[in-house]
């Protein structure tokens, strides 16, 4: 079976379609697409929690912190600059409260955690005492003895060595520092809070520390960036060697700073690259980090060693993890129901003063959402097993989406046998453009969130 009609009008669009950079979602980070989650679905998160959980399937929490020095110029994420130490503390508060409440529901009680994220705004904007007061109650009320993998993402102004020294005894594994760019005048005009100075101080504590891995993520096209500037960005990452580096193409979602300027009618102070400069560049950057040993291991991320350097975070949720998604407009995934969170400060909050978990809105997938979910989020690493979707959903894809799948080849974006579906480099550097193709007919919309 061959899904017909826009799709073939969607190829046609990426053929030939204006590749600057507009206003708008590039990024798919789930499926279905967020605008078909809905407040009505709601019932459907509670029933999931009143059943007992799938056998073997993994548990993760995120964990989301909303504070942030300063908001940057294209961020889009829930976050806030203004909160005062007690509200941050109230906030820390209902927190703990809400997963309290998880742990009670059937389908997590008794269940070990395999992962843990700590994402943002900017966990590391909490203090030493915080986190550790924070993350010792938070493993009270779920036990980390086998987590894998404890991820905490920061912002390299807000770090000192023993804040890094208690995130290392609290069991944090994998390090994640938002670099974004290496050159002050242009972390200055995207609007980030650190400097460059600020990165080698904090990236050389955390190597003294050990940390098991250490990530960086950088920007493509960040509102300035040159190719001068990116193939020193290149190098300095280089000089660093972390265990592995993600690589993000700037994008202007509606809801960010530098995107409602131009709403208005203002243009930006500098020009911003369009889409083939930031495949470029991202493409420059993998050439220079494969020759110099590291791997890909996605569509953004390469690692000096994928039999010691894994994302299980990732891996995990892209192969049908549940995920308990906590704080506010945080996502998350429980028995094939997708649900967020109030994304306001005061209705989430006052959910949990209710004893109520703080649900806004959610999505139930039917069994073939369910694999093209899959599917679409596996393809970010650039091949996709095509035998785990028949053994696992009685799918064969290479039917259902034959069409799709043979414009790829023609394309020269993707390579295909019976077994295995394998994007070229070409394909790889602009997955998330490729991947609505994929989208069942009913979700074929230019509105993703």
């Amino acid at each position: 079976m061959s899904s017909t009609g826009s799709a073939s009008s969607k190829r046609i669009s990426l053929a030939s379609g204006d590749e600057k950079t507009g206003l708008g979602n590039y990024f798919i980070a789930n499926y279905p697409p967020f605008s078909f989650w809905k407040p009505d679905f709601i019932p459907e998160v509670v029933a999931a929690l009143n059943k007992t959980s799938r056998p073997n399937t993994p548990l993760g929490l995120y964990v989301h912190i909303p504070f942030c020095r300063k908001r940057c110029k294209f961020c889009y994420f829930r976050v806030y600059t203004d909160k005062n130490a007690r509200e941050i503390e109230e906030y820390l508060e209902h927190l703990l409260r809400e997963v309290a409440l998880y742990v009670g529901q059937p389908a997590v009680r008794g269940r070990p955690l395999n992962f843990v994220y700590f994402g943002g705004g900017t966990p590391s904007y909490l203090s030493a005492r915080q986190l550790r007061d924070f993350i010792g109650e938070l493993r009270r009320l779920m036990p980390w003895d086998h987590v894998k993998e404890a991820t905490f993402e920061c912002e390299p102004g807000t770090l000192q060595k023993p804040k890094l020294e208690t995130l290392r005894e609290l069991g944090i594994t994998r390090l994640s520092l938002g670099v974004e760019n290496f050159n002050d005048a242009i972390l200055e005009e995207n609007g980030r809070a650190h400097r460059s100075a600020e990165i080698f101080r904090a990236y050389e504590w955390a190597k003294e520390l050990a940390f098991p891995q250490i990530n960086i993520d950088l920007i493509a096209g960040m509102v300035g960036e040159t190719w001068d500037n990116w193939r020193e960005c290149v190098r300095q990452t280089l000089r660093l060697q972390p265990d592995s580096v993600t690589i993000y193409q700037m994008e202007l979602p509606y809801n960010t700073e530098f995107s409602k300027a131009v709403r208005s009618g203002q243009a930006l102070p500098l020009q911003l690259a369009d889409w083939p400069t930031k495949r470029a560049w991202v493409d420059y950057a993998f050439r220079e980090l494969l020759a110099a040993g590291y791997e890909i291991s996605s569509g953004y991320t390469v690692v000096r060693d994928k039999n010691q350097v894994q994302f299980l975070y990732r891996d995990a949720l892209w192969h049908g993890a549940d995920l308990l998604g906590t704080g506010v407009a945080s996502f998350g995934h429980i028995q094939g129901v997708h649900f967020q969170n109030h994304t306001e400060w005061d209705t989430y909050l006052q959910s949990l003063r209710s004893n109520q978990l703080p649900f806004y809105r959610a999505y139930r997938c039917e069994p073939l959402e369910l694999c093209v979910r899959e599917f679409v989020l596996q393809l970010k690493t650039g091949q996709v097993d095509l035998g785990y979707f028949r053994a696992k959903f009685h799918e064969d894809l290479g039917a259902r989406f034959g069409e799709e799948l043979a414009w790829l080849r023609e394309m020269d974006y993707a390579d295909l046998d019976d077994q295995r579906l394998t994007l070229t480099r070409a394909g790889l550097l602009q997955v998330d453009r490729l991947l609505p193709i994929f989208f069942l007919p009913h979700h074929r919309t230019n509105r993703y969130v």
